[in-house]
């Protein structure tokens, strides 16, 4: 029988409320399938920092690199700097681990949770393949004469060669496995010069994919048409800083966040699954938050590590809890507890 390693890293807030049943629904397909589960728990997060004054340690970093997963809920918590809990457990994980792809699939589950009119769930059904190393995320920050009339703040936008081509060519690569092979390039570089690197490599790879239908699109006329025609996308591949923006958008489009679920991925390694929303600390200890994007990261995670009939699975009830009317929204204001929407997916996937 196979087994798999998964780390499960709660995080803050409403984190370990909804990875609690993210893990709920991993543990139904495990047994659903017939494969082992092996889970290991990290604390790291806002408490354990203020306890320890450590993020993530070396040692258990270096245990994390040896996984076949892990799950991670959310990270953020008022009472330190904006960024600080971010970049030194997320962005850890993001850059340390190389996760180059973040992947997210913006899918309309039911039709009544699309904000738009007239929409249709075959109407939107794409993904975003986000850069997830460089960009303004990586590069330098510079500021001068802090606190007075002339300060000036500076923050570079990093891209290499290597990066802009790795990315390209896993969406080109996704892009050949989707029906409609069809990849769209999102980008500004009629305004950000630096683009360019993306448009020429963009090119050049897709000289190798003959097969599949490319076009541009600047990133606010992208963010335009996924309003007036989202079905018009089927992969989209952008850069870091753009897909964190439309890949937001498209939450909205499926019906909220607490739908929204996606992954930090390197191919072949460990690799980092979680629901996109945040840490919403107001709503903590309420058992009001909608753990379906976190029960919905377990099936990318299932379907990254080769399980895929169990990913499927995982999807798929969670489809029919929202086409059946069990669940009407995936907002706080439910009425179902946080822990009651686990046991309805695991019992769905069960079935």
């Amino acid at each position: 029988m196979k087994s798999y390693r998964v780390g499960v890293l709660g995080g803050d807030g409403i984190g370990p409320e909804v990875t609690a049943e993210g893990v709920k629904a991993l543990q139904a397909a495990a047994k659903k399938f017939g494969f082992g589960l092996t889970l290991i728990d990290y604390p790291y997060g806002a408490e354990h920092a203020l306890k320890t004054k450590e993020l993530i340690p070396d040692s258990a970093f270096a245990e994390m690199k040896t996984l076949d997963a892990i799950l991670l809920g959310a990270i953020g918590d008022p009472r330190f700097e904006t960024g600080y809990l971010e970049f030194g457990i997320v962005g850890r994980l993001r850059f340390d681990l190389d996760l180059y792809v973040n992947l997210r699939p913006i899918k309309l589950y039911a039709e009544h949770l699309c904000p738009l009119k007239g929409k249709k769930v075959e109407d939107l059904q794409m993904v975003v393949v986000r850069e997830n190393t460089e960009d303004a995320y990586r590069g330098q920050t510079r500021i001068d004469k802090k606190g007075t009339p002339d300060e000036t703040a500076i923050q570079e936008m990093l891209y290499t060669r290597k990066g802009t081509e790795r990315i390209i060519r896993y969406a080109f690569e996704l892009a050949r496995s989707r029906p409609r092979k069809k990849l769209t390039l999102v980008d500004k570089a009629n305004a950000v010069r630096a683009h360019d690197l993306y448009r020429r490599v963009f090119a050049e790879v897709g000289r190798e994919y003959p097969d599949i239908a490319t076009d541009f699109a600047f990133v606010d006329a992208c963010c335009m048409w996924m309003i007036k025609n989202p079905e018009s996308f089927d992969t989209i591949v952008t850069t870091n800083m753009f897909g964190d923006i439309i890949t937001d958008l498209g939450a909205v489009l499926q019906g909220g966040l607490g739908i929204a679920a996606g992954g930090n991925i390197h191919p072949g390694r460990v690799s980092v699954f979680e629901p996109i929303h945040g840490s919403a600390p107001k709503y903590k200890g309420q058992r009001k938050a909608n753990p379906l994007a976190a029960i919905l990261a377990g099936g990318m995670l299932l379907d990254h590590v080769g399980e895929k009939a169990a990913g499927a699975a995982v999807e798929a009830a969670v489809i029919r809890l929202l086409t059946s009317g069990r669940i009407t929204s995936i907002g706080t204001d439910s009425g179902i507890a946080t822990d009651a929407i686990g046991d309805m997916a695991a019992a769905e996937i069960a079935r």
